[in-house]
């Protein structure tokens, strides 16, 4: 999933709220998986560059989302950006590089066995373990989209005819669900990822290096490490910049993608790095773009009290502002940003009550048993402050029984 990101830590009731962003800016593979010839190493981020974690910040006990993002491309002007002095600050590298610390705390949570994922370890140079909280955090993200995305797979199919469905990834960095529905037998019929090039040229070549990856794509795949680019009859990988709508429109076409087969978008802490005027550009696009729909956001929300007042500060200290989230700071704008743009339907939920309420009471109980949890203050905090909101297109009359249920 390019997929997940900075970090809130809360260390305590006696002690301040800090950021714990993860900033490893370059991939490396871990030598201890090689087999055969090594793929070209990729170049280290010096520890004096502004974008590498100090010392002092490498020895904080990091509190996860495990929340991917995708960068702009450049750093933006206040101007362009719509967000002042912020915006200027923007590090197209800081905020690129919080993928490579949401793969690693995936891998966190599998060596734990919150999920199993076959393909993550691949885009790890190093298995750090994470503290409880945080692996409860990425468990939950990760399970609400895949049951919401499972629910999507599911709809309108009847009996043994599987209705044909695709699924956009925006900023999919080191994202591995493909390769994990491939394996599972539930892999749509088409699934694209979309990252800036600088990713995607990473992840194809992990991908041409590992050959389970590329047996799941099957023998007609293709790939361009050069162009960041694989191409196979279910999977496509490509570079692109989504906030150029005519290029974005190109890329989907060049995909194949179909904008009459039921889609799937998933955006997860993407759009909130972008400027407002972007952000409902992209929206507006998928609105127009697919009729029978659903588009999947995963952000933050209330920077207004006193722990996102210092998320915001801490963000933007380290060169990833929030662009977007003062145009979208609850549940309800969540929601009115899908009505304002096109979709027919929107629901925004906090990811506390998505946890209590929606995951699975089973696995709940499964997960909740596999560490010692007793940072209940700081967990409620922290959820509270990230949300998941979906806007609903439903031409077909497929999605009458997706979502959250009240």
């Amino acid at each position: 999933m390019i997929g997940q990101s900075e970090q809130i830590m809360w260390l305590g009731p006696t002690r301040q709220v800090v950021t714990q962003l993860h900033l490893s800016c370059f991939l490396f593979l871990q030598p201890r998986r090689f087999s055969g010839k090594r793929p070209p190493a990729l170049p280290s981020l010096p520890p004096s560059h502004p974008g590498a974690p100090s010392p002092r910040a490498c020895r904080r006990r990091p509190i996860d989302s495990p929340y991917r993002c995708a960068a702009t491309p450049r750093t933006m002007e206040p101007a362009e950006a719509g967000g002042g002095i912020a915006a200027a600050r923007s590090s197209p590298a800081a905020v690129q590089a919080t993928n490579d610390d949401a793969a690693a705390s995936k891998l966190s949570c599998v060596n734990k066995g919150y999920m199993k994922d076959d393909c993550v370890h691949h885009f790890v140079r190093r298995a750090t373990k994470r503290a409880p909280i945080i692996n409860r955090g990425y468990y939950a993200r990760w399970s609400v989209l895949r049951k919401l995305m499972l629910q999507f797979l599911g709809a309108g199919n009847g009996g043994t005819d599987q209705k044909r469905k695709q699924i956009l990834s925006l900023g999919a960095g080191f994202d591995t669900t493909f390769f994990q529905l491939q394996g599972e037998g539930l892999a749509p019929y088409l699934y694209v990822e979309l990252d800036f090039q600088e990713v995607t040229s990473k992840k194809a070549a992990i991908i041409n290096h590992y050959t389970e990856m590329k047996e799941k794509l099957g023998p007609e795949a293709t790939i361009s490490i050069e162009k960041g680019e694989v191409t196979s009859t279910h999977y496509k990988l490509f570079s692109a910049d989504i906030r150029e709508i005519p290029k974005l429109d190109r890329v989907i076409h060049m995909a194949g993608m179909d904008p009459s087969l039921p889609t799937f978008i998933i955006a997860e802490c993407v759009l909130i790095y972008l400027d407002p005027t972007s952000t409902d550009a992209i929206v507006s696009w998928a609105s127009e773009k697919f009729s029978t729909a659903i588009f999947f956001l995963y952000e933050q929300i209330h920077p207004d009290d006193a722990f996102g007042e210092q998320m915001i500060r801490n963000l933007e200290s380290r060169g990833c502002p929030l662009l977007g989230i003062n145009a979208t700071p609850t549940l309800g704008h969540k929601e009115k940003l899908f009505l304002d743009h096109g979709w027919k339907r929107a629901v925004a939920r906090d990811m506390l009550k998505i946890y209590n309420d929606f995951i699975d009471s089973a696995e709940r109980r499964r997960i909740e048993r596999l560490e010692l949890f007793d940072e209940f203050e700081e967990w409620h905090m922290m959820q509270e402050h990230y949300c998941v909101a979906y806007g609903i297109n439903d031409a077909e009359g497929i999605f009458d029984d997706f979502g959250f249920k009240e």
